[in-house]
């Protein structure tokens, strides 16, 4: 009979701690959830953010929402004052968050390297997209090739041609580094900003001349030449040469 009774009573107080245990830990998990389920206030892109673009031109690019906790990613921004003088590091996407991460001083943006000028030249910048620096992968420190694409006058002919020739071998980069390139609105559609490769080039006053005129008036191309290249060859091309 005292045994009975004793088991009946542990039974009873196991029954009673089971409970408290139970009732803790569901109360726990529901706080948990609720923390979770916190609305957190947050930025996110709405339209790609192109590299190198200032933190004060964002508000074409984002929007501020809210959303659970659980989806914050870590290191989110709170207050876009936060960024204030600092520019993207990378092009950001649709739906990103912004991360204080993405952002650094513009000194800093992807400078890929840096040489000294030569003396006794100038260094003159040009703003090109990347499939016309060899895909991007032109250095500061390389030597290379510049062919210029322009309408003008053939030689030996007063006709105006669509004509290429590459101008200079082996120039000089001295600086590389990714931008960005406003094209110039003519009324038809809104201009686009779009990623472009900014490379600095040393070269002779006459040179540099030739080279504004192909940026301003026809278009450059580089090419990677080594000091091995073979230079030879070179020539002006035009649709009687391409199709011979």
């Amino acid at each position: 009979m005292k045994t009975r009774l004793i088991g009946a009573i542990l039974a009873i107080v196991l029954a009673v701690a089971g409970t408290v245990v139970l009732t803790g830990y569901v109360g726990g998990a529901d706080s948990r959830a609720a923390r979770g389920a916190e609305l957190v206030s947050v930025y996110v892109v709405t339209a790609e953010v192109p590299a190198g673009t200032e933190a004060e031109a964002l508000g074409d690019f984002i929007e501020q929402k809210k959303i659970p906790a659980l989806a914050v990613v870590p290191g989110h921004v709170t207050k876009l004052s936060a960024l204030t003088g600092l520019v993207a590091e990378s092009a950001l996407k649709p739906g990103e968050q912004l991360i204080t991460s993405r952002w650094v001083d513009a000194s800093t943006l992807s400078v890929r390297g840096a040489v000294g000028l030569p003396d006794g030249m100038q260094a003159v910048t040009l703003a090109l997209s990347v499939d016309r620096v060899v895909g991007g992968t032109v250095r500061a420190g390389d030597t290379v090739g510049v062919v210029i694409t322009a309408t003008a006058q053939a030689p030996g002919s007063d006709d105006e041609v669509a004509i290429s020739k590459q101008v200079f071998h082996k120039v000089l980069v001295t600086a590389v580094q990714d931008g960005v390139l406003t094209p110039v609105d003519k009324g038809d559609a809104p201009a686009e900003a779009v990623a472009a490769v900014m490379v600095t080039l040393a070269r002779t006053t006459p040179d540099i001349e030739k080279l504004v005129w192909g940026q301003q008036f026809g278009s450059v191309w580089l090419t990677i030449e080594p000091d091995a290249a073979d230079e030879t060859g070179s020539r002006v091309v035009d649709g009687s040469v391409v199709f011979q």
